[in-house]
């Protein structure tokens, strides 16, 4: 469908849309790290079907960013929306590198899968609406925190200016004492 897109920079990760996902489809995040994919594996070097989730029609799900998958999946998965299908080649460095995965898979082979991604959703234990409302919290949380400080700073400043105006009244009194004091010395003196 489309040119080959480099994911990593060093030809390590090529995707190819093979089909594209509808424009309002979601993606996985921090959210929807889970994700749900049918895939088939392939050998670049002979073609050979090492794996495929397509026969028995099941889906694999994993969480992305935990290192329970190839490298190479959890860069490109991140980049595609629910309902894309992408022809992925993956260099063995972002593969099984130089230990392969016998039997299957041997040692330096460069992979090719074709991926589906069926579904992202949220981890086990909880729901979009779950963390979608934790970070709601936090952020009210953060907000009242920064309303509070603000008014503490008022307040801090308003005792601040209270003072200094006791102090100039303060002051005013007291110099017009001594104005009061030496007013009367010198009405004494004449």
């Amino acid at each position: 469908m489309g040119d080959a897109i480099d994911l990593t920079g060093d030809g390590g990760v090529l995707k190819e849309i093979v089909r594209r996902a509808k424009p309002d489809a979601v993606s996985p995040s921090d959210d929807l790290p889970v994700v749900d994919v049918h895939y088939e594996g392939i050998l670049a070097e002979d073609e050979k079907v090492f794996d495929t989730t397509r026969e028995d029609n099941l889906v694999f799900s994993f969480e992305l960013g935990t290192a329970s998958v190839i490298r190479s999946w959890d860069i490109a998965l991140k980049t595609m929306k629910v309902g894309e299908i992408a022809k992925l080649t993956c260099k063995p460095e972002y593969a099984y590198g130089r230990a392969g995965s016998p039997p299957d898979i041997p040692p330096d082979a460069t992979l090719i899968f074709e991926v589906e991604l069926v579904a992202c959703r949220p981890r086990k234990g909880a729901s979009v609406g779950s963390v979608s409302e934790e970070r709601a919290r936090l952020e009210d949380l953060k907000k009242q925190r920064e309303i509070a400080a603000a008014a503490k700073e008022d307040d801090k400043k308003k005792r601040e200016e209270a003072k200094a105006a006791a102090a100039a009244r303060i002051q005013a009194k007291l110099d017009a004492k001594k104005g009061q004091g030496k007013g009367k010395g010198k009405g004494k003196a004449k």
